[in-house]
């Protein structure tokens, strides 16, 4: 079964109050909750151990492991789409990340790897790399943060998000959630979110 971005329609703010509206997911692979949090510049010793609501409450980010990934949920957070965070955090592995805020309409997508940007959605200018001419072609001005490798493992996704049946969403709306799950193999669930417990912190002049 395929899944497309109607398959998400239950990341909602009635289902997610407090959160739907002002999100970012980001997925760092091969690395632990505590690895991860010491790359924030948090120690373990200061962090907390959180449900979902408490995190939505405190407006902080949790990280909990999924598989040989971790995944770190923000609350009004922006950390896994703040270039001077990620980049660092990225370093040896994979990231993707991606993050909504409904006030201002503001959606955004990465993937990076080893510290290089692979593909990305950027508010108000699109996606970095595009369908054009039946292949994957790079649409941004060149700069030394992209990798060069093209993106080709997203070009099914792109055609659905492409796709007549179903009609160009914002990536919010769902194509976040497939291109997320493409480049990581992570199927994003409600029970994935409210069942977990996660590695609650602050990362040091975030607030």
């Amino acid at each position: 079964m395929i899944a497309t971005p109607d398959d998400y329609s239950w990341f909602s703010p009635e289902r997610f109050p407090g959160l739907a509206d002002a999100y970012c997911f980001t997925y760092v692979r091969g690395l632990t909750p505590e690895e991860v949090v010491n790359r924030l510049g948090v120690r373990v010793e200061d962090c907390s151990r959180v449900t979902l609501d408490e995190l939505i409450r405190w407006q902080t980010f949790g990280a909990v492991a999924v598989g040989d990934w971790v995944l770190l949920v923000e609350a009004y957070g922006g950390l896994g789409v703040t270039e001077e965070i990620i980049m660092p955090l990225s370093a040896g592995t994979r990231l993707v990340s991606h993050f909504y805020l409904d006030v201002d309409g503001m959606d955004y997508f990465y993937w990076i790897d080893d510290g290089k940007i692979r593909f990305e959605f950027v508010y108000q200018e699109g996606y970095s790399h595009w369908i054009k001419d039946g292949k994957i072609q790079f649409m941004f001005r060149h700069h030394e943060s992209y990798s060069e490798e093209m993106p080709d493992e997203l070009v099914e996704i792109l055609e659905r998000i492409d796709s007549p049946i179903y009609p160009i969403a914002d990536p919010h709306e769902g194509p976040a959630f497939l291109l997320a799950e493409r480049l990581t193999g992570i199927t994003m669930t409600p029970r994935l979110l409210e069942e977990s417990t996660y590695l609650c912190g602050v990362v040091p002049g975030s607030r």
